[in-house]
């Protein structure tokens, strides 16, 4: 890595790793990457993490090895103070890192609005961390239950992509796991999913929302709409209308909040959620210096979903932008292209909302196709890390050895 501007990207997740990979190697820039994890992991994927059904092996890569491929200094903390003036984030470890450019890259967490016992009694799967932990508690809850002969009660609240694939992931898990399977799902089990608003996956048509809900009733999952949750406690969920929903495992996967570590930046615009507010560089509206991207950033002129998708491309955006601003010069504005999107419930169904220019000719896809689609991203965002053959490897390996999640049956 050669001498010349510092930059300092924090965060590395989708975003943060693509910009990082990009600008790595520029002869004009020294590059540090600060993530807390030592891995990274591709956040859709969290679920299946937390489900058991895809394990670190082959789907973590450690930051130090991106960094030698990629050119760039990786070091793992968590910023606890940022000093726009002195131009300096300090981080957990005591170290003190200086910058000439930040990007700001944290990502975001669930929104929990402030409802009581929701911090103190429900699980999250914000971060691979998060993840772990619930698929502990999800394999201890089975053991138990299944123990004492009484049903497991799961409790998730959020229909969106998150909630919805983690619901469905927790019953793959099941019916896959060595020594139990469907029948035993079907016995054991006992999940509802929780959505405050008219219908699940709002973001999809209403025909997605009405297959999924139809998919997940087959399942044996109870879903409850109109539903909207006022507090938690050691015992479930109450609602609105004063009906308390039983779940011994409660997982709160609602709404998207930005990252509680953008705090650190005092004196920038931010939304309602706490994103940073950036322009069409991606540059913070108040500090061309400070750049934040995908999930923890908002560009007012043309607000963006806060999706991996959109992480990606303005990371890769950022490869391209920044040394142009270092150079003096005006790079084009961020033009977001939403290629759709995809979701899937584990291997019994899916569904993808296509650009026709792009996909099999666009339009809505369902079952196996959207699920191959929904993969491919994955897989697409590996290649770009590890390279083509490793990836085609691991993948080739995945599907001849399908993960058997380990539930101590």
């Amino acid at each position: 890595m050669s001498a010349g501007a510092r930059v300092l990207v924090l965060g590395g997740g989708v975003g943060g790793l693509e910009a990082a990979a990009a600008l790595g190697r520029r002869q004009n820039i020294s590059l540090t990457l600060v993530d807390r994890s030592p891995v990274h992991y591709w956040k859709p994927a969290l679920h299946e993490f937390a489900a058991g059904t895809m394990q670190h092996q082959g789907n973590c890569i450690p930051f130090k090895d991106t960094a030698a491929k990629f050119g760039f200094t990786f070091v793992q903390g968590s910023p606890v103070a940022v000093n726009r003036e002195n131009k300096t984030v300090s981080l957990d470890t005591g170290a003190t890192l200086p910058y000439d450019y930040l990007v700001v890259a944290l990502g975001s967490r669930a929104n929990d609005f402030g409802i009581p016992g929701i911090v103190d009694h429900c699980m999250f799967i914000d971060s691979l961390n998060d993840a772990d932990a619930l698929f502990a508690t999800f394999r201890e809850a089975v053991q138990k239950a299944r123990a004492a002969g009484e049903k497991l009660s799961v409790g998730i609240v959020g229909g969106g992509a998150t909630g919805v694939q983690l619901i469905a992931e927790l019953c793959k898990s099941i019916d896959d796991a060595r020594g139990l399977g469907p029948a035993v799902r079907k016995s054991l089990l006992n999940a509802v999913l929780i959505e405050t608003g008219p219908r699940i996956l709002l973001a999809f048509p209403e025909a997605v929302s009405t297959a999924a809900t139809q998919q997940l009733e087959k399942l044996g999952i109870s879903v409850r709409t109109e539903a909207m949750v006022v507090g938690a406690d050691e015992t479930g969920f109450s609602l609105k209308t004063g009906e308390h929903i039983p779940a011994s495992l409660r997982v709160w996967a609602a709404g998207v909040r930005a990252s509680d570590a953008t705090n650190l930046l005092e004196g920038l615009e931010r939304g309602r959620s706490g994103q940073l507010g950036v322009t069409t560089t991606l540059q913070t509206t108040q500090d061309p210096t400070v750049f934040a991207i995908g999930d923890c950033a908002r560009i007012d002129a043309a607000p963006i979903a806060p999706t991996a998708q959109a992480a990606r491309q303005e990371g890769q955006y950022l490869g391209r932008a920044l040394p142009e601003i270092i150079a003096g010069r005006t790079p084009a504005p961020f033009a977001y292209n939403d290629r759709g999107a995809v979701v899937a419930l584990g291997d019994y169904n899916g569904w993808g909302m296509l650009d026709a220019k792009r996909s099999f000719g666009g339009g809505l896809l369902s079952g196996l196709a959207a699920r191959l689609i929904h993969e491919g991203l994955y897989r697409q965002h590996l290649a770009g890390i590890l390279g083509v053959a490793p990836t085609a490897c691991s993948t080739l390996r995945e599907h001849l050895s399908p993960v058997k999640p380990d539930l101590g049956a």
